[in-house]
């Protein structure tokens, strides 16, 4: 591994005191085969020593229940987003929903993910890093665009832990 790289390494580090961790695997022939990023004070599953719960929902946001012109009951809203927990990007980067151009996404609206399930990958000084989640439940919004820049401490996703 080159100096130069170690030494970006060890600023994000620096600059970043949420990271606590930062593992790099060398795959054959000196490449680099994955990164992972870790959070400050990861311990166990504890999934809320890693993620904030998002800002309540907006006000004049519709509440369900009445029927409508028709009669019929409308369909069940989602969880008022302040039930939903947000995964964050950890980095500054771009966004990729899936491994590959092409490939299916790593998870959609409805998917369910479990602790530790990669969800997406942030291109980051031309290295791909899996980003796992931290919360099992369903998504209920992709919140990034697919290949488009993220900022760290963006949310990326956001889970419903209850469904």
């Amino acid at each position: 591994m080159k100096l130069d790289i170690i030494a970006q390494i060890v600023q994000i580090l620096k600059d970043a005191p949420e990271v606590g961790a930062i593992e790099i695997r060398r795959g054959l022939f000196g490449a680099w085969s994955s990164v992972r990023v870790s959070k400050a004070g990861h311990a166990g599953t504890n999934a809320g020593d890693h993620l904030i719960v998002s800002q309540a929902a907006a006000p004049g946001s519709v509440a369900g229940g009445a029927p409508d012109a028709a009669g019929q009951a409308p369909a069940a809203p989602p969880p008022p987003k302040s039930q939903l927990l947000e995964i964050k990007s950890p980095m500054v980067g771009t966004f990729y929903q899936s491994p590959e151009p092409g490939a299916q996404a790593y998870v959609k609206v409805g998917s369910r993910v479990n602790v530790g399930q990669v969800v997406c990958i942030i291109e980051a000084m031309k290295i791909m890093n899996e980003i796992e989640s931290e919360v099992s439940g369903v998504i209920r919004e992709v919140a990034a665009q697919n290949a488009q820049p993220v900022e760290f401490g963006q949310a990326l996703f956001r889970v419903d832990p209850h469904g």
